[in-house]
């Protein structure tokens, strides 16, 4: 009995019939997935709300200013901090106490002052030697000016600090003035000190609770010079990002005359790019190996700020070969193998480059999804760091006592003294601990970020599909006008545009929640991954990278097929599910397509996309090392030189994205459409094509056409 193997052809649906009267995107259309634009509108409604609440309980003062114990900002104009920018600890030693990582602070005297010290002193020693005294005093509480109060009541009030050390400032706070010195650390050439007990101590202290502090100071500091960096290059950044939007613009329009030659130069120029990189390497590394100083290993140095300290490693440069080796040995491949769909891909190509040439105004529509996704991110952004700083002051009690039962207990600064809590615990303060609170509000904020990163995700998913839906509607309408170019409709990117926000705001809001659902999810998991890095746990490693490569590939099928939905939308003017529906159909009528071509189209814009945003990124590295003599002395001075170049060459990347994203788009809508054509139409006088001649010649003929569309 025979088998039968092959699927009916009405298995994914009928092919289109012959329709006279169609002329592309349909213009008698209705609202689609009212239900959930009301859904989406009410969550913009909410996320205004969010955002409201979170600017009037957020703060962002208490993460730009240090704050001390009585609860004030270091350095803030218009108080009496305004001349005192930086945070002075009592007793540094104390630092070193476990309460800072639980806590969150140091359980001492914290004050502002306008300079750290410069010397070792001690309360003591002032005591015996008046002279030091108005040095001394600045250090002391304000208003404090009784050096006749016995010493263990100052110290034991805290009025004053029992000892300082020669520090300096650091994160806008004291840290001890630490400097190494034949491989022994010293602090102003001393090895030891006295603490305010007399009790000779070694600067080891010292560096083990400036440590309890500065592990949790130690991002914060990259972000600081990070954002130096930003802060003095970002004018070059801008230049180097409007670069790329020039020449990406540039290689578009030329792209509408030379289209075969252009690509066949990028491809060749990408492979001559990476041979010359190869060599570059292997120089590098041969230069570098058996030199002692470069052959340690990555692994044995870690993770350093300055990227430069990796660039003297010869294992680094042996990594850069073999993966840029690798890369090369791919994209060889994939020419070899795919030279003829190459060809047809090409053919595509041209044809989107004469839709583009004849509606130009699409290649301008990028600066729209970019202002847009600006707002989101801003607004994303702000949100986050307002709440982040929502909450109160609150105080807790810190002792000198060890065995003080209130400590770490929350207290009110206004009536502490007032209470039994000074006498029970002798030297208890009632000092600023962090910013929090106990009401409904605070208890939720992890919630509400929570909510605010969905939410992010959403509209800048609706963003991007807004964006797709609109370009294919413009470039819908003119591959289905017969006569190129007078039948293509006015203002084709406006009509379509309106037509977007007008009928389906709700179809495109459905897909973009779907693939916000799946992003918030793989968010998660790589957070839970993080949090488990140090876990032993191999079934529980394995679960997650299971999960995390399931997750990922469920994004990359749900963004293809919105992608495709959204033409179905843009054509039809049908539902989000109907339209994924017809999309699916239609790409499983069109498995070879689906398989190939529209992966060859996605390789020769993403190679075009490599070599533009990699010689911008090239020509930003010769300026920000000061390798170019002619502007050497523009050059602003860097923390760290890879900070605007790594953003310079990613967002040239996002803006050649950009731009290329609209020839992608173009390419897609126009194949759907060309394999509708064939279904719809025969090539008669009756039933003429509406692709251009110069397709239909380079794909042969109707017949061999219909074989690559059916993937027979």
């Amino acid at each position: 009995m025979a088998r039968k193997t092959d699927i009916p052809s009405s298995y994914y649906g009928e092919p289109r019939k012959f329709d006279p009267a169609f002329r592309g995107p349909v213009h008698n259309r209705s609202c689609t997935d009212v239900v959930c634009c009301v859904i989406f509108i009410i969550g913009i409604l909410g996320y205004i709300a969010l955002g409201s609440v979170a600017w009037i309980h957020g703060d962002p003062r208490k993460v730009v200013f240090p704050t001390d114990s009585h609860g004030q900002f270091c350095g803030q104009q218009g108080t009496n901090n305004a001349n005192k920018a930086i945070l002075f600890y009592f007793n540094i030693l104390r630092c070193a106490s476990p309460s800072v990582l639980i806590n969150l602070q140091c359980p001492t005297t914290q004050l502002c002052v306008s300079k750290c010290p410069d010397r070792f002193a001690t309360y003591r020693e002032m005591k015996r030697n008046y002279k030091n005294w108005e040095y001394y005093k600045q250090f002391c509480r304000p208003g404090f000016d009784n050096p006749d109060k016995p010493v263990d009541q100052v110290l034991r009030d805290e009025d004053c600090p029992s000892m300082i050390v020669p520090s300096r400032p650091f994160l806008q706070r004291c840290f001890p003035d630490f400097v190494t010195r034949n491989g022994t650390l010293t602090v102003r050439n001393q090895r030891s000190f006295q603490d305010g007990d007399g009790v000779t101590r070694s600067v080891a202290d010292l560096r083990d609770a400036a440590n309890g502090i500065a592990s949790l100071l130690d991002a914060k500091e990259v972000g600081m010079k990070i954002f130096e960096d930003y802060a003095s290059s970002w004018y070059w950044i801008l230049i180097g990002l409007v670069i790329t939007m020039v020449v990406s613009l540039l290689f578009i329009l030329l792209l509408r005359f030379t289209a075969g030659v252009l690509l066949w130069l990028v491809i060749f120029g990408v492979l001559a790019a990476l041979g010359y990189g190869i060599w570059h390497c292997y120089w590098e590394f041969s230069s570098l190996r058996g030199n002692s100083d470069a052959d340690v290993t990555l692994s044995q140095i870690g993770f350093q700020a300055d990227f430069s300290i990796y660039l003297q490693l010869s294992q680094t440069w042996l990594v850069f070969m073999i993966s840029l080796s690798v890369i090369e040995a791919i994209i060889i491949l994939i020419l070899i193998f795919l030279r003829n769909r190459i060809r047809i891909a090409i053919a595509l190509l041209k044809e989107g480059s004469r839709a583009i040439g004849y509606i130009m105004s699409t290649l301008f529509y990028p600066i729209i999804t970019f202002f847009l996704l600006a707002i989101c991110i801003a607004y994303w952004a702000m949100t986050a760091v307002f709440l982040s700083s929502s909450g109160d002051a609150v105080y807790k009690v810190m002792s000198t006592q060890s065995k003080c039962v209130y400590a770490n207990q929350t207290c009110d600064p206004e009536t502490f003294s007032q209470s039994s809590l000074p006498v029970a615990c002798q030297g208890s303060q009632c000092a600023f601990a962090f910013y929090g609170g106990e009401s409904l509000y605070h208890r939720y904020i992890l919630l509400l970020q929570l909510c605010n990163l969905f939410l992010f995700l959403w509209l800048v998913n609706f963003t991007i599909a807004l964006g797709q839906c609109t370009l294919a509607g413009a470039f819908a309408s003119y591959y289905w006008a017969l006569k190129k170019p007078q039948d293509i409709p006015p203002f084709p990117l406006f009509s379509s545009f309106g037509r977007a926000i007008r009928y389906h705001t709700g179809s495109l809001a459905f897909g973009a929640l779907i693939l916000a659902v799946v992003q918030f999810f793989r968010i998660g998991l790589e957070y839970l991954d993080h949090k488990l890095k140090g876990s032993h746990n191999a079934f529980t490693r394995f679960l997650l990278c299971c999960l995390k490569c399931c997750l990922w590939c469920l994004e990359r099928f749900i963004k293809f097929m919105n992608r495709n939905a959204y033409i179905m939308i843009a054509i039809y003017g049908k539902n989000f599910c109907t339209s994924a529906k017809d999309a699916l159909f239609l790409l499983m009528r069109n498995v070879v397509r689906v398989a190939v071509l529209d992966k060859v189209t996605d390789f020769l814009l993403f190679l075009g996309k490599l070599l533009i945003s990699g010689s911008v990124g090239v020509l930003a590295f010769f300026f920000f090392t000061r390798k170019i003599p002619v502007i050497q002395e523009e050059v602003p001075s860097l923390n760290y030189y890879w900070v605007p170049l790594l953003t310079v060459i990613f967002g040239s990347y996002l803006v050649a994205h950009g731009f290329f994203n609209v020839y992608a788009m173009c390419v897609d809508t126009l194949f759907l459409c060309f394999c509708e054509d064939l279904e719809r139409n025969d090539g008669s006088s009756a039933r003429p094509y509406f692709m251009s001649p110069g397709l239909h010649k380079i794909l042969h003929n109707g017949e061999q056409a219909a074989k690559l569309c059916t993937g027979s």
